[in-house]
């Protein structure tokens, strides 16, 4: 964290962003690595870059990187107080890392979300899931990936499992409804317009998703046109989040088309093959957002 490039990339994941690292490289951009499992956040710093593009991912402490987890807000905190822009800062990081604050920001955006309560003893979780109704799904609140969500059909599999659960990284336990749907969709958007959204097809009881490894793992996307009132359900979320990229999920209302709106995800690594899967390569859009920071105050 001590040269002076004029654009720094803070991430936690090893392989994720290598298309990023080469497409700026590509554009003649120096940037630093920021490794935030290994951070040195020093208030009286003066020289710092421009441009700081936050990758961190909420999934980190399920490959040792926890310590990277709130450090990264503190950080990010830090740096807006300093002036430097910020390609998904604090606010936008301290939604991603929190399902409670999703519910809330789907709340302030107008959308429907699942109904959710969350606890911070398993002592709690009972009652908890009895409010909500079986069958329920639990999971961290400060999960990724799917990291550490289950699904419970009835209250005697939950009492069963309920001393073992993984509480993630603050602890917090989610019980969410499960939504009975058609077509999961994740919309993407960069500065305020839509990308592109896709339709994910996965197995029965699958979970563990990231778009970056999900084909590897059983899972397919198919480029779609969503409704228009799903499109600006993710566009006001993440202005609500003040997310500037990221990829917003939702289950489909088979009975409505309604958009049932379950994560926010500040992080996106797109998807496999992207040339094949959307027409286009998205790095490209996202390196365009990232230089327009250099040029522009926002």
């Amino acid at each position: 964290m001590n040269s002076a490039a004029r654009i720094a990339v803070l991430y936690e994941h090893p392989q994720w962003f290598a298309p990023l690292f080469e497409e700026l490289r590509r554009r003649g951009r120096a940037f630093d690595h920021w490794p935030a499992a290994s951070l040195i956040i020093d208030p009286q710093r003066t020289n710092w870059p421009e441009v700081v593009v936050n990758r961190m991912s909420t999934s980190a402490q399920w490959r040792g990187h926890g310590a990277g987890q709130f450090a990264v807000l503190e950080l990010l905190e830090l740096l807006e107080a300093r002036g430097v822009q910020v390609v998904n800062g604090a606010r936008a990081y301290s939604v991603d890392i929190s399902k409670v604050r999703q519910v809330e920001v789907c709340r302030r955006a107008g959308v429907r979300s699942p109904r959710t309560i969350a606890v911070n003893d398993a002592s709690q979780i009972m009652e908890a899931a009895r409010r909500i109704g079986f069958p329920v799904i639990v999971k961290p609140n400060c999960g990724g990936s799917g990291s550490g969500v289950q699904l419970f059909e009835t209250p005697q599999d939950l009492q069963l499992a309920a001393g073992a659960l993984d509480a993630g990284c603050d602890r917090v336990l989610i019980v969410q409804e499960v939504i009975q749907s058609g077509d999961l969709l994740r919309t993407e958007v960069i500065d305020g317009q839509v990308l592109y959204t896709v339709k994910i097809d996965r197995p029965q009881g699958m979970y563990h998703l990231c778009p970056a490894d999900a084909c590897a793992a059983g899972a397919s996307f198919t480029k779609v046109l969503a409704s228009r009132e799903i499109e600006n359900a993710a566009l006001a979320i993440a202005r609500a989040a003040r997310i500037d990229a990221g990829g917003i999920e939702c289950f489909v209302d088979p009975r409505t088309g309604e958009g049932v709106f379950y994560d926010i995800n500040a992080l996106s690594n797109f998807v496999t093959n992207p040339v094949d899967v959307l027409g286009f390569n998205p790095m490209a859009k996202f390196a365009d957002a990232i230089e327009r920071r250099l040029t522009s105050r926002w």
